[in-house]
């Protein structure tokens, strides 16, 4: 099937366009309408995903059903899956369904709510199957604002204070991805993931500050990825957000943050830290083991 990671990706968000322009009212029979075309469509991009795994070669290396276009100001539309991205699409479609069947209790402003929802799984499936850094960074970030409205809005009493702490805690984590992303394009010349896993950052020692980076760049860079996947995990000590987020978001909110939201931060450990900064990978494993330790420690 030609262009299915862009099918898969934009479903929902194309029925979250037809449920937002279209579908008018809050009557029981608007309300039962927005319900359903959120669980077709779901349900759909669902099935349309599993013809990945049919077409899918395990023993095939790279990346497969890359989808490439000229884009805006020179950059590129590049999308594609491997062996490390498909588990999550599939894990993303098949769990979007279940998430929209959870909402059915919910009364207040249902059309919303499930424009949220769709909005979410695009945003969702984007982010493993963006194969351009700025897509990628456009997907991830953009997660950020149906989640910080599914929280702020259909959320518990405290639902304000912990929508804002989500969302500031995750946006500004990413703050330093943005400038190590910025700082790879200088270096390589290009934001296409695969060619930049290809590409080898400088490790010889630099100083900054009066002190001595071992490592370089790399190490330099995988910090600032570090920063961004660390919250989004989240990792002590940056994970205070978590407990707020998951008491007061609803139970759907809950189910997407638990099961795919935290998921990315590890995703973007196996896609750039160790595959792009193999040398501070290794030079920095202490740093992950120690916080792993204490977070451990700490809460038990």
């Amino acid at each position: 099937m030609e262009n299915i990671l862009s099918i898969i990706t934009f479903m929902p968000l194309i029925a979250a366009v037809i449920l937002a322009v279209f579908l008018r009212g809050e009557d029981e029979a608007a309300i039962r309408n927005a319900r359903w075309l959120a669980l077709i469509a779901t349900t759909a991009t669902f099935v349309v995903s599993l013809f990945l795994i049919a077409d899918f070669d395990p023993a095939r290396p790279g990346f497969q059903f890359v989808e490439e276009h000229e884009w805006i100001l020179g950059l590129r539309y590049k999308m594609g899956v491997d062996g490390l991205s498909l588990p999550f699409v599939l894990l993303t479609t098949f769990l979007m369904p279940l998430t929209i069947l959870s909402t059915w209790e919910v009364t207040e402003r249902v059309k919303e709510y499930m424009v949220a929802f769709l909005v979410l799984e695009t945003l969702m499936i984007g982010v493993f199957t963006a194969l351009d850094l700025v897509l990628f960074y456009l997907f991830f970030e953009g997660g950020l604002i149906p989640m910080f409205l599914i929280i702020g809005i259909w959320g518990g009493q405290n639902r304000i204070y912990a929508a804002f702490k989500f969302f500031l805690y995750t946006f500004l984590g990413s703050v330093l991805m943005l400038v190590a992303m910025v700082a790879m394009w200088m270096d390589a010349g290009t934001t296409d993931i695969p060619t930049l896993l290809r590409h080898e950052f400088s490790t010889g020692t630099i100083t900054l500050a009066g002190f001595q980076i071992i490592g370089g760049m790399q190490t330099l860079l995988w910090l600032a990825f570090f920063a961004s996947f660390a919250v989004k995990m989240p990792m002590w000590p940056v994970h205070t957000w978590l407990p707020d987020a998951h008491v007061q978001a609803p139970t759907a909110g809950s189910v997407v943050l638990a099961a795919i939201l935290l998921k990315m931060g590890g995703y973007g450990f196996l896609r750039f830290s160790l595959p792009m900064f193999p040398v501070a990978s290794d030079i920095l494993a202490p740093l992950v083991f120690w916080l792993s330790v204490i977070a451990i420690v700490y809460t038990s």
